[in-house]
């Protein structure tokens, strides 16, 4: 028989397991990983919001993509356009920033697997004996090793071609130049943070689930346990 039990512990690590698998997830796939130099606007470009001259514009480049500003010719118009610059897994910039894609994607893809299960821990609380908590625990520890690997991999890959047409000539490995960090690499690391406080925390989890309370209402015969 199935017994739902839902304690405010299991929640909150279910909450923060699916949070930081978007986050990975939302900052592998973003091009603000650096915010390149300022690109000078003419001056004919006018803002359209305080009728005054642009400011001038920072392109963004990420691991596998970009944002940039094309100019039109009527009105002297400009937008902004997103996408990759990779066509292929061999066309991104650096092989840092391919190794570092790979080691990302194995930790996000532990992280969405972990985060799917986790909302299924409402229900069954093990596998093959063991505690559903733990094994998932474990496997956001081992997430969090590849995005560490990942993250520190990244900023090797300044010096390549891609990064110094961005950052100006003075950008080389694990040197900025002229960019910036963008907000997609603070949240990864963030996010990495998140994921092993997520693995510590699936072990009070797992004690919340199996507490000598939840036992007792399991005996009284009860399939919905909500416990504090």
């Amino acid at each position: 028989m199935c017994h739902v039990i839902v304690t405010c512990r299991s929640m909150l690590w279910t909450l923060l397991s699916i949070v930081v698998a978007f986050a990975e997830l939302i900052a592998f796939m973003s091009a603000d990983w650096l915010i390149g130099k300022a690109k000078p606007s003419s001056s004919e470009e006018v803002d359209n919001r305080t009728g005054g001259p642009q400011e001038p514009y920072r392109p963004t480049l990420g691991i596998y993509g970009r944002c940039t500003r094309i100019s039109h010719m009527q009105f002297s118009r400009r937008d902004t356009l997103c996408g990759p610059y990779a066509e292929n897994f061999s066309e991104i910039a650096s092989g840092f920033w391919q190794a570092t894609a790979i080691f990302l994607a194995i930790g996000i893809m532990i992280l969405c697997t972990v985060a799917f299960v986790s909302v299924f821990t409402m229900c069954v609380q093990s596998i093959m004996k063991k505690s559903i908590f733990n094994v998932c625990g474990l496997l956001q520890g081992i997430a969090g090793l590849f995005l560490i690997l990942g993250l520190i991999l990244y900023p090797a890959g300044w010096g390549c071609q891609k990064a110094i047409s961005y950052c100006g000539p003075y950008a080389s490995a694990y040197k900025l130049g002229d960019c910036s960090l963008g907000w997609a690499f603070y949240t990864a690391i963030g996010g990495t943070v998140l994921t092993f406080i997520c693995a510590v925390f699936s072990a009070q989890a797992e004690i919340a689930t199996s507490s000598d309370k939840v036992q007792e209402e399991i005996e009284e015969g009860k399939n919905l346990i909500c416990l504090l």
